[in-house]
């Protein structure tokens, strides 16, 4: 049996573009044909999230928007209309199968705060273990152009972690990730990617619809952000829900390179606000990545951004290439003061109560794979 047909929890994602008609506004026949998937399969003891954007499509007809607005005052206003209309049609689609739906708003805060993480974390499971589907969205009325998602795609990654879902469904308009764009002669669907660096040569910018944010790049960093955590990715069109929770080969399979972690590493890894970093030295990088010591302010070269003690920031080895996340154990006006100091001289330079590490190893989660610096 598959991996996704096998899937216990399933978060499922659906784009703007899989739920509107051609001219931007909410297409019922598409809602309605997802829920009846999505009903049964929960039916069947599935636990099911569902992540759904179109709060902002389904609110251009009643405000008289033939598109959606370019600037974020409409377009939050879009939102606020619209998100209550479209939580009322999956409400009804399912009530009409014997289910009860939970509506969860997240903004950025929600899941890169610590406390805030926490917290939807419980809500989500708790959600999930009265019987009801949870049914997410960004908070876009609220939402601001410096703190907001941009598309659901990495917020269905960090809910998929949330909830440590046995799969990850990314339903769009295009029904696989093919090796050129798939309008054009040659293109080949690609059926699974064992590890990012296989696509490096594979052209991922189209662009979502004009009613969506979106597009297949999105769609490709929300994938590594869940397989780096061991969910199992796939995307595919809306059209292909139900074959996907049957265990057809349909769309792009993204296979796990990460092992699952606790909800503290999970949130370090992909979530965490990232206040700073510092960079190390071939020695530290060495011992960091290995995963058994705590990093030492000795093998600090560099401090960089402000930040206070407790803090999440990224470690770099000596190219630029963020090798690991951590909480931070000072602030960094003293970390400046001492770099490439041992612990006498930290000691010396702060008092016997300076903390022992730079960063803590029980705080400190090394990334799957290293990313470079813009």
């Amino acid at each position: 049996m598959s991996t996704f047909a096998a899937a216990s929890r399933v978060v499922v994602k659906v784009g703007s573009s899989s739920l509107t008609t051609p001219d931007g506004m909410l297409d019922l026949g598409s809602v309605w044909r997802l829920v009846d998937v999505l009903a049964r399969e929960h039916g069947r003891g599935r636990e099911i999230v569902l992540v759904s954007s179109g709060a902002i499509a389904a609110g251009l007809l009643p405000m008289g928007l033939e598109r959606r607005p370019a600037d974020l005052a409409s377009q939050q206003a879009a939102a606020a209309v619209g998100q209550g209309l479209l939580m009322a049609h999956y409400q009804k689609r399912f009530s009409e199968h014997g289910q009860k739906v939970g509506q969860v708003l997240l903004t950025v805060e929600d899941v890169t705060r610590r406390g805030h993480y926490s917290n939807a974390e419980r809500a989500l499971n708790a959600l999930i273990g009265y019987g009801i589907v949870p049914i997410v969205n960004e908070n876009d009325s609220v939402a601001t152009h410096m703190m907001r998602f941009g598309d659901n795609d990495r917020l269905a990654a960090l809910v998929a972690q949330l909830v440590q879902a046995d799969a990850l469904v990314l339903l769009t308009d295009v029904d696989a990730l093919y090796t050129d764009h798939p309008s054009r002669p040659g293109a080949r669907r690609i059926p699974v990617v064992h590890h990012r660096d296989e696509l490096l040569s594979v052209d991922t910018s189209r662009t979502g619809s004009k009613v969506g944010t979106g597009g297949m790049k999105s769609k490709v960093e929300a994938a590594t952000i869940a397989t780096s955590m061991g969910i199992p990715t796939l995307v595919t069109s809306a059209t292909n829900v139900e074959a996907v929770l049957a265990g057809e080969s349909v769309g792009t399979r993204f296979d796990p390179i990460g092992r699952r972690q606790g909800s503290r590493r999970r949130w370090l890894a992909h979530a965490s606000e990232i206040r700073g970093s510092l960079d190390l030295d071939a020695g530290a990088v060495a011992a960091v990545v290995d995963g058994t010591a705590s990093l030492l302010p000795v093998g600090i070269t560099a401090v960089n951004g402000e930040f206070e003690a407790g803090d999440p920031v990224e470690l770099r080895d000596e190219d630029g290439v963020v090798v690991a996340r951590g909480l931070v154990s000072f602030d960094s006006a003293d970390l400046r003061r001492v770099l490439r100091r041992d612990s006498a001289g930290v000691v010396a330079e702060l008092g016997e109560d300076a903390p022992g590490e730079a960063v803590h190893r029980d705080v400190l989660v090394v990334l799957p794979q290293g990313r470079r610096v813009p």
